[in-house]
């Protein structure tokens, strides 16, 4: 079992930053996929951004390459989005997510644990 809590959401304008924390507890943190999904009002969960347990591979969604990075602490059991260039469309629930699966990436239906969300919201 892994426990996952988001923070670092809030408001902010176009154009702007943030980073998104998602502390992990329970099960040993290296052992698991990490990825980022976000869920706008009225449309699905999808993906954003994934790494590989080591740390070394990563994957973005297209619509935020070049603007989001991913990255893990395994030894802090937390992994970050850093948001840059942000637009009214990143607005959204933003949720952290743990696969015990290899490569899983933006296949969410993989991804075996769930944060609660932090809301993340972008004014024009």
């Amino acid at each position: 079992q892994v426990q996952l809590v988001e923070s670092g959401g809030g408001l902010v304008q176009a154009g702007g930053s943030l980073r998104l924390s998602c502390a992990a507890s329970g099960r040993a943190f290296s052992s698991y996929d990490m990825g980022w999904f976000r869920q706008a009002p009225g449309k699905e969960r999808e993906f954003v951004a994934a790494i590989s347990r080591s740390g070394i591979s990563t994957y973005y969604a297209d619509s935020v390459k070049g603007r989001f990075a991913i990255s893990r602490d395994n030894a802090k059991s937390t992994v970050w989005l850093q948001m840059n260039a942000l637009k009214p469309e990143d607005t959204a629930v933003y949720y952290c997510a743990a696969t015990p699966l290899r490569s899983a990436a933006q296949a969410r239906e993989s991804y075996k644990y769930w944060g609660q969300g932090t809301q993340v919201t972008v004014s024009s």
